[in-house]
């Protein structure tokens, strides 16, 4: 059954359901978008009755996955549908009330994988908003007019610019473990003290108070940088979101401040996601999965491009949402997202392409040439979006290079993210002799336009330790390479021949399915990012590790534990070994 964010499942929380992540304004039940010209307001006004699965009330503009997918929803149409906003303020449409964080009752009668996922699809979603403020130019500001708990607070980390409304009842804080026996999941503890450079033990004291901090104490503390009246609310966040709005000193005025015309050209319409789901296949015009689930995995493939890359961004404009690499990523993304939530125990992915690969790379050149231009730059960072999300998702990924393959920059990609890789030498003689064989192909969207969560490029991790293999590659960039040179360069794991290639890959495969899931998600974790350690990489490796392992305690998720006691009266019983 599909569960989209207008209906309600009639299953329980622990039981099987499909989540479809694909939604828009029209059908929003928690958020509202308002664009004035370069301000967009995102205001939350949670729907209570309004949870994804039943069992719970959002109060208090609490949220749950379905929440969330609004929110990156929005986030996304901002980038690509109003390219013209230049700050968006994040703010309640309820009494004295912000974010009370993520639905407690929701977290305690749900399944261990659905709590994880559901904190890591959040986690994703706030640096989509940070990305915004640093790569397109859209400053989002948390106007918090009331109570700012938990992920609350969160959310507002998330932004580049915290108001605090002072009334002397609101604070914001972090209760998670007094009140919970869990950690700020979304990236609290480390936004508090990487991005906003709350002193250590100050921040420890504020992880511990569950009534928070309000008033000047919290822009001294830098918790939030100004606190504001209740009666120059208004005015006061209208001129910081007029003034982040504004065009940077020296700019000059634009063609609309002129009265000569629109500043920017016209966004794009993210269109409806073309998507047919079985039980056995998941198929879209450009990506295709085929679900085994004797084998307890997914084939993924991803068609390269049917046509010519456009000649210019005015038809990449035109094309809108129907541009191949836009549409393609748009279709990755929401694949994962569905992988990760609705199949859990399909957990390796094997990852194929097909197509020329020379038209993936002009399809690249062209985004990269013209990266000046604001929508070939927001595809790039929604790819690179993407990619990190596949970066991040605890599923072993193996890549299988065939004849007719394309994996060439940009979706080469796919194979510098993969934890394994095979490569044919040669053809398979049986099935395709006339095909030229298999080949891969660095390009300039390989060294740095698509960097992974530690900033670097995935070449330059895979390369980290030896910057001398590193350049032997660059010095072949845009040459395809057989199995042979591609292993000795280090762009794929193994090269098996005809004979050898299908007991190569089923035994990989197999092999993967008789580990252990929670060690394989752990030793995944630790080599994906070698090198710079980053607030992304301690979010999804050091936050989410401990995360996992706290939510499966029974000081936490135990009949007795405190997601489960928490507004009953009881109090929770910890086991109290310090382990």
């Amino acid at each position: 059954m599909t569960t989209t964010l207008g209906t309600e499942p009639e299953t329980a929380p622990d039981q099987p359901v499909h989540v479809d992540f694909r939604t828009d304004p029209s059908r929003y039940r928690h958020w509202r978008i308002d664009v004035r010209g370069p301000v967009a307001t995102l205001t939350m006004d949670v729907d209570e009755q309004g949870g994804l699965l039943p069992g719970y009330e959002l109060k208090l503009n609490s949220y749950d996955l379905g929440v969330d997918i609004e929110l990156h929803d929005a986030v996304q149409r901002l980038r690509f549908e109003h390219p013209e906003v230049r700050a968006v303020v994040v703010t309640s449409a309820k009494e004295k009330v912000f974010c009370a964080g993520a639905n407690i009752r929701m977290l305690a009668a749900s399944p261990h994988h659905w709590k994880v996922n559901f904190c890591k699809f959040t986690n994703e979603t706030r640096n989509g908003i940070e990305d915004a403020t640093d790569r397109s130019g859209q400053t989002y500001i948390a106007a918090v007019n009331g109570a700012a708990s938990g992920g609350g607070y969160e959310l507002a980390l998330a932004c580049e610019h915290i108001m605090l409304v002072d009334d002397r009842s609101s604070t914001v804080s972090l209760p998670e473990l007094p009140l919970l026996g869990v950690l700020p999941g979304t990236g609290g503890l480390t936004r508090v003290t990487d991005k906003r450079h709350v002193r250590r033990d100050i921040a420890d004291y504020f992880a511990t108070k569950s009534e928070g901090i309000g008033g000047k104490k919290a822009v001294t503390w830098r918790l939030v940088d100004e606190t504001v009246p209740r009666t120059a609310w208004d005015d006061t966040v209208a001129r910081r979101a007029a003034e982040a709005a504004a065009p940077p000193e020296g700019a000059g005025t634009t063609a609309a401040q002129d009265g000569a015309g629109p500043a920017e050209p016209a966004g794009i319409e993210l269109t409806p996601l073309a998507k047919s789901r079985t039980d056995t296949e998941i198929s879209y015009r450009h990506v295709f999965a085929r679900l085994d689930r004797d084998a307890r995995a997914v084939e993924i493939t991803v068609e390269g491009p049917a046509a010519e890359a456009p000649s210019g961004m005015d038809e990449v404009h035109r094309e809108g949402a129907g541009f191949w690499t836009l549409a393609m990523t748009r279709e990755l993304d929401d694949l994962i997202l569905d992988l990760r939530t609705n199949e859990p125990e399909l957990g390796t992915w094997l990852l194929r392409t097909t197509g020329d690969p020379q038209r993936v790379l002009d399809h690249d050149r062209l985004l990269l040439d013209h990266r000046g231009d604001w929508l070939a730059r927001e595809i790039l960072l929604f790819l690179k979006r993407t990619l990190k999300r596949l970066d991040v998702t605890s599923r072993s990924l193996i890549a299988l290079v065939e004849p007719r393959s394309c994996f060439a920059g940009s979706l080469l990609e796919l194979a510098l993210a993969a934890d394994r890789g095979y490569q044919l030498l040669g053809v398979f003689e049986d099935e395709d002799p006339d095909a030229p064989p298999a080949t891969v192909t660095a390009g300039p969207a390989n060294f740095g336009a698509l960097p992974t969560a530690n900033g670097l490029s995935r070449l330059a991790t895979r390369h980290h330790h030896d910057p001398e293999l590193l350049a032997a590659v660059e010095a072949v960039a845009g040459k395809p390479l057989g199995a042979v040179e591609a292993e000795r360069l280090g762009l794929v794991t193994f090269a098996p021949d005809d004979i050898d290639w299908e007991e190569e890959v089923r035994i990989a495969v197999e092999e993967r399915a008789s580990f252990s899931p929670d060690a394989l998600t752990g030793l995944e974790a630790n080599y994906r990012f070698p090198g710079p350690e980053t607030l992304e990489t301690k979010i999804f490796g050091r936050l989410s590790a401990w995360q996992n392992w706290i939510f499966t305690r029974p000081s936490a998720s135990g009949p007795d534990g405190a997601l489960r006691s928490y507004g009953t009266g009881r109090r929770a019983d910890f086991d109290r070994k310090r382990v």
